[in-house]
């Protein structure tokens, strides 16, 4: 079935406003910053939250319009929300017994999905005596064992250790594109939301200010929140005859001569070189001053935070900040290839 929502949800000091699709089979994955709307969206597509309007419809017959209990939707909660008295095999028969399913043909389903998620020997067992990535299983089992032409998830892996998290993401992926039909996917990490998901709709403030693929969404952010999300600098500017004048400050050289009007400007940390004095040898097109105002460690490298026209994230190596004695308040250049500078229109 093919999901087609027009969500509205009013509540005082925050509204949401969000159309979206989801075809069969497909994954859609929603991020957004806390506060975005992401869970309020869920809880309306899963009838626990009121429309103020809208409507959602799967295949065309209206959804939002039957009670919750009528609805074939699947929930994965970010904390499971397992019976705590019921064993594993009790909480995935549970949702089939709640819509009338004999208890002998309810458990030899539920029987039927553990064994599928490899649980068949924790079938007894309680949700106390389950690992992270064992309880996250059961709940997804309790969620497909209706069959639900809807399945949603709200993330689904939060709760888990990274160890265990980094495991069983391919082994939720193969498990959602097994299912047919549309699933949403709420999660606030970027890995996450590429590995997971097959297009991504994000999330600011009850409004979708971005979607397309992990791929489009990754090289080409709207937003400040999805730039940062995915380590990249972020301008506005307005671009002519190869030039882009930035709003904050400065002007750039960029590959893209055939730009005109507003544009974003999007460089990667890694791609800016930073000097102690202003760069004589080589070609770089574009080049400015800026001064030190953090430096932190970013994994295996250290990220120099600048102020300048305009203002810079750049990555280093440990030994570069070593070699160049790189210190908050230290004044710097920095230097970027327009072939390193990707311009896009706004």
């Amino acid at each position: 079935m093919t999901l087609t929502a027009d969500v509205r949800v009013d509540r005082g000091t925050f509204s949401l406003d969000v159309s979206l699709t989801a075809t069969p089979g497909q994954v859609l994955g929603v991020i957004g910053p806390n506060g975005a709307g992401k869970t309020t969206l869920l809880r309306a597509l899963a009838g626990l939250t009121p429309l103020t309007g809208g409507r959602i419809e799967l295949d065309g017959q209206r959804l939002d319009s039957r009670p919750v209990e009528e609805r074939k939707v699947g929930v994965v909660f970010q904390d499971y929300l397992l019976f705590p008295h019921l064993s594993a095999l009790e909480n995935v028969a549970y949702g089939l017994r709640v819509r009338g399913v004999r208890r002998a043909s309810a458990r030899a389903t539920a029987r039927e999905w553990l064994d599928r998620f490899g649980l068949a020997d924790h079938a007894g067992k309680r949700p106390g005596g389950l690992s992270g990535g064992q309880a996250q299983r059961v709940a997804l089992a309790r969620a497909l064992a209706i069959d639900p032409d809807l399945l949603l998830l709200d993330e689904p892996l939060s709760a888990l250790d990274a160890g265990t998290r980094l495991r069983l993401r391919t082994d939720l992926r193969t498990h959602l594109t097994s299912y047919g039909g549309p699933s949403l996917v709420i999660t606030h990490d970027p890995i996450e939301a590429m590995i997971l998901a097959d297009r991504l709709v994000v999330l600011e403030g009850g409004r979708i200010v971005q979607e397309g693929s992990a791929a489009d969404v990754t090289r080409r952010p709207a937003t400040d929140y999805v730039a940062r999300l995915v380590g990249l600098n972020l301008y506005r500017g307005e671009a002519a005859d190869g030039r882009v004048t930035l709003a904050e400050g400065g002007v750039f050289t960029v590959a893209e001569s055939g730009l005109q009007g507003p544009v974003h400007v999007a460089v990667r940390p890694s791609e800016i070189a930073l000097y102690r004095s202003e760069p004589t040898a080589g070609s770089p097109r574009n080049t400015w001053h800026g001064r030190i105002v953090g430096v932190e460690a970013w994994g295996d490298r250290i990220r120099v935070a600048v102020e300048g026209a305009p203002n810079a994230l750049v990555d280093l190596t440990p030994d570069a900040v070593a070699d160049l004695d790189l210190a908050a308040g230290h004044s710097v250049w920095l230097t970027a290839k327009a072939s390193a500078i990707t311009a896009y229109p706004a």
